[in-house]
This record gives structure tokens, C-alpha cells and sequence, in this order.
């Protein structure tokens, strides 16, 4: 699988390009799509975009801004704003370090499963009473079967596309 070749140098204005515009399509895809985005029961389309770090090293700070705008946006819950994006920052990282796409579509699905899970869990016990470990078990299975699909369904055929783009083939260099 490829990839794009690493740099230690700062962003160039093309990666800081690239990382808006995927900041803008997640966001956008989030907000303006008419699914659940948010709570127990969510598909975030947006959330195939959470793969790209396998591939493009600037999609780890688009993610990161395009979550935390689709949260501010579109979430009433504080909390979410800053947990929702942590998990998109650590899956991100976690993604960038995969050897193959297959691993690569795991960990958004782990973290969200475990931070997201959390967070919808301890509103629900706040507000309705019950036991947290519960909530919890439910919700991080239902967030974590909406991130595998996104991830799996959507993010791995992505992830098989992005090198078959003309424009993209010059910047993509071997993956394993």
C-alpha cells in the first residue's frame, strides 16, 4: 500500500492545504449529512476520512481540526468537543504507525469505541440513573459497530483508491 514519504521539515503549504481540506470535508460531511452523528447510535460517514493517516501524514492535524469543528458545530456537550477529538487524535496517531490498511481501519474504531463510548455513557447515567459499566459496555458497542463500519465498509476502499488518483500516484511512495 502506499504511501506518502515522511519529512521532519515543517508543513509545506501543500500538506497544510491538504490538511484543510480534509478538516473542511470531514467537518462538512458530519454536519450536513441527515444520519445520526452524535449519541449512543452514530455513522459518521466522515469517519472513513479517520483511515488517511495510513496513507498521508497531514491528515492527522486535518482530522483532529475537523472533528473538533464538527463537535463544537454540531454537539451541545462540551465534554464531546475536547473527548471526541482526543479519540480522533490518538486513533490518528495510532493509524499512522499500522503496518497494513487492514490494522489501519482498527484503531479509530478502538478509540472511539473506548473514549466516545465513555463519555455517551456517563451523560446517560447522569442523566437516567443506572449503572455506568453497563451504559458503558452498551455504548462503546454501538459507537465501536458504527466506526467499523465507516472504517471497514468506507475507509478501506478509500485507502485502495487514494493510489490509483493520477495526481496523487507522484506523491505516494511503498507501504506495506
Amino acid at each position: 500500500m502506499p504511501q506518502i514519504s515522511e519529512s521532519r521539515a515543517p508543513m509545506s503549504a501543500r500538506r497544510l492545504a491538504a490538511a484543510g481540506l480534509i478538516a473542511a470535508v470531514y467537518a462538512a460531511a458530519t454536519l450536513l449529512l441527515p444520519i445520526p452523528q452524535y449519541m449512543g447510535v452514530q455513522f459518521r460517514v466522515a469517519e472513513a476520512m479517520t483511515v488517511l493517516p495510513f496513507l498521508f501524514p497531514e491528515a492527522i492535524p486535518g482530522l483532529v481540526v475537523g472533528c473538533f469543528l464538527a463537535n463544537f458545530l454540531g454537539s451541545p456537550i462540551m465534554l464531546d468537543w475536547l473527548f471526541g477529538t482526543l479519540a480522533t487524535l490518538l486513533a490518528a496517531l495510532w493509524t499512522r504507525r499500522m503496518p497494513n490498511a487492514w490494522l489501519a481501519a482498527l484503531p479509530p474504531v478502538l478509540c472511539n469505541a473506548a473514549i466516545v463510548g465513555a463519555e455517551i455513557a456517563w451523560f446517560t447515567v447522569q442523566e437516567t440513573g443506572g449503572a455506568f459499566w453497563t451504559a458503558y459496555a452498551l455504548t462503546a458497542l454501538s459507537v465501536g459497530l458504527g466506526e467499523a463500519a465507516a472504517c471497514y465498509v468506507l475507509g478501506i476502499p478509500l485507502l485502495r483508491l487514494l493510489p490509483r488518483i493520477p495526481s496523487l500516484r507522484g506523491r505516494l511512495a511503498a507501504r506495506g
